[in-house]
C-alpha cells in the first residue's frame, strides 16, 4: 500500500463570478521515502492540490467536491476538524510558499516552534524547548538558544526558510509537502535548502512532495514527476520519462524554455505563447488547446484522459499523458 493515495481529487471555490473548479480529478500516489515533484506555471493548481491534501482550503469558499486523499489507509476527506489537527504537523508537515507570511511577525521563533511540539510530542516545557533547539540545530541555524528569542524580521530569508522547515519537521512526519521552498532565495541559499531537505529526508525516511516552477530542481531532487496544467494532470512519470521521453506538448514547451549554456546567445529562448486560462474561462476539450502549436479542431471538442505510453525505462504503465495526439508527436 502506498503512503499517500490521491484519487480523482476535485475541489471548487465560490467566487463573485460563480463557482469554479480549481483542480479537476487529480490522481497520484507516493511511497514512503519517495520524492514526488509537481511542476507547472502559476495558476495550474499545484498549491491548491497541497492545501486540499492538508484540508487547509480557505473556508467557507473552498471545498473538496469529489475524490479521496488516503494516508496510511485513512481517508482524510472524511475526517472532522479536530481529527485533522492531530494529523497536521504529526503525520504531514508542510513548508508553505512564503516564509515571511507563514511565520507570525509578533511571536518569537521559539513560541511558534514550541506550539506544534507541545501539541503533538510532549507537554513538558523543558523537554519541548530542548527538542526545538535540537531541530533548529539540525536545519543549520547557529546559536539556536538565541534564535528562539528572536522575531521573524530579525532573520534573513534563508534563515526564515530554515525555521519554517524546522517547524514542519519538528514532530518527524511521514510526509512533507514543500511548496516552492526555494522561491525568492538566491542561488547559493537555494542549493543549501535543497541539500538540507535531502539530508533530512534520508535521516527521517519521510516521503516528500516538492512543488516548484524550477525544472532543474525537479531533475535533481525527484523520483517521479507530475506536470499540471489548468487544474488537471497533463503528464506524469519518472524523472527519466519526463525529461528524456516527454509526450505532452506542454511538457515539451516547459523543457524547451530552459536556458542552455551551449545555445546562448546563438538562439532566441523558446516560450509558450499565451497564459494559463482563468478558472472562469477554461477552454473546452483539452485545456492547453488554445496555446498548443499542435492543436487540431478535435482537440477543442474532446477531453483527453491520462493514457499509458508504454515507452518507459521501468514499469510499463508509470508514464501517462493526457493528449489526443501524443502518438503522432
Amino acid at each position: 500500500m502506498s503512503l499517500l493515495d490521491v484519487n480523482n481529487l476535485s475541489c471548487e471555490f465560490d467566487t463573485d463570478e460563480g463557482r469554479v473548479r480549481a483542480i479537476d480529478e487529480v490522481s497520484f500516489s507516493i511511497e514512503a521515502g519517495e520524492t514526488l515533484g509537481i511542476v507547472g506555471e502559476s495558476g495550474c493548481g499545484k498549491s491548491v492540490t497541497a492545501l486540499s491534501i492538508m484540508r487547509l482550503l480557505p473556508q467557507p469558499m473552498g471545498k473538496i467536491v469529489k475524490g479521496s486523499v488516503t494516508l496510511n489507509g485513512q481517508d482524510l476527506t472524511s475526517l472532522n476538524h479536530q481529527t485533522m489537527e492531530t494529523i497536521r504537523g504529526k503525520q504531514i508537515g508542510m513548508v508553505f510558499q512564503e516564509p515571511m507570511t507563514a511565520l507570525n511577525p509578533v511571536h518569537t521563533i521559539g513560541k511558534q516552534l514550541l506550539e506544534g511540539i507541545l501539541l503533538h510530542e510532549t507537554q513538558n516545557i523543558s523537554s519541548a524547548t530542548a527538542l526545538a533547539m535540537e531541530i533548529l540545530e539540525k536545519v543549520g541555524i547557529p546559536s539556536p538558544d538565541i534564535r528562539m528569542g528572536e522575531f521573524p524580521h530579525q532573520l534573513s530569508g534563508g534563515m526564515r526558510q530554515r525555521v519554517v522547515i524546522a517547524m514542519a519537521l519538528a514532530c518527524k512526519p511521514t510526509l512533507l509537502i514543500a511548496d516552492e521552498p526555494t522561491t525568492a532565495l538566491d542561488v547559493t541559499v537555494q542549493a543549501q535548502i535543497l541539500d538540507l531537505l535531502e539530508e533530512l529526508q534520508n535521516d527521517l525516511g519521510m516521503a516528500v512532495i516538492l512543488i516548484t516552477h524550477d525544472l532543474g530542481v525537479i531533475a535533481e531532487a525527484c523520483d517521479n514527476v507530475i506536470v499540471m496544467y489548468a487544474g488537471r494532470v497533463a503528464e506524469t512519470g519518472s524523472v527519466y520519462d519526463i525529461f528524456d521521453h516527454s509526450k505532452h506538448p506542454y511538457t515539451k514547451g516547459l523543457l524547451a524554455s530552459i536556458p542552455r549554456l551551449d545555445s546562448i546567445p546563438k538562439t532566441v529562448l523558446p516560450v509558450i505563447e499565451g497564459i494559463v486560462p482563468g478558472l472562469q474561462d477554461l477552454p473546452s476539450g483539452c485545456r492547453f488547446s488554445d496555446r498548443c502549436t499542435f492543436s487540431r479542431p478535435f482537440c477543442t471538442s474532446q477531453t483527453p484522459s491520462l493514457a499509458a505510453t508504454f515507452n518507459v525505462s521501468t514499469t510499463a504503465q508509470s508514464h501517462r499523458v493526457a493528449c489526443l495526439r501524443w502518438q503522432e508527436l
